[in-house]
């Protein structure tokens, strides 16, 4: 039996301190009062907490279950439940409670349903406007750029900027 090695010790540039302030935890506590999900905690991002110090989040729409079983992502995977109806108007009231000048929101992939949910982001997309007035949003993920839906600021796959119509994210 051989003597246990000493593990080595991890050079100080290497380490890294989480830092949980004020902002990382008001944000967690607005995420989990809402019920919301963000693909920051979903997808186990590394930079969770430097992004929401900065009080920036990417919230995840139609739930946490994603449809594909894709081997590179953390996002859980198997069968859905229905899209909630009320997440669109939680998600906007966290935006604005957040006070965001731009928004980012993302999805599990839904082949369960009709329209792959691009009814559920439209409904997001214009709540979350409607309760910040002048915010911009992008979306990222299935109709980032696909040009999907109605042609207004409020369509999947948008980029919207007060002001302006849709430009391809």
């Amino acid at each position: 039996m051989s003597p246990r090695a000493k593990p080595l010790r991890r050079p100080d540039w290497l380490k890294v301190s989480l830092d949980t302030g004020e902002d990382y935890r008001e944000l967690k506590r607005l995420i989990g009062d809402q019920a919301l999900n963000t693909v920051c905690e979903e997808a186990r991002c590394p930079n969770l907490h430097e992004c929401w110090n900065a009080r920036s989040a990417t919230f995840m729409i139609l739930g946490d279950t994603c449809t594909r079983h894709c081997g590179f992502c953390s996002v859980g995977k198997g069968r859905p439940l229905p899209p909630d109806p009320d997440e669109p108007r939680r998600v906007a009231e966290a935006v604005r409670a957040m006070a965001c000048r731009h928004a980012v929101l993302t999805s599990v992939d839904r082949d369960d349903l009709p329209d792959l949910g691009a009814g559920h982001w439209a409904a997001t997309l214009r709540a979350v406007r409607a309760a910040s007035p002048g915010i911009s949003a992008s979306s990222r993920g299935r109709f980032s750029g696909a040009g999907t839906g109605p042609s207004d600021d409020s369509a999947p796959g948008a980029e919207s900027k007060p002001g302006s119509r849709r430009s391809s994210s």
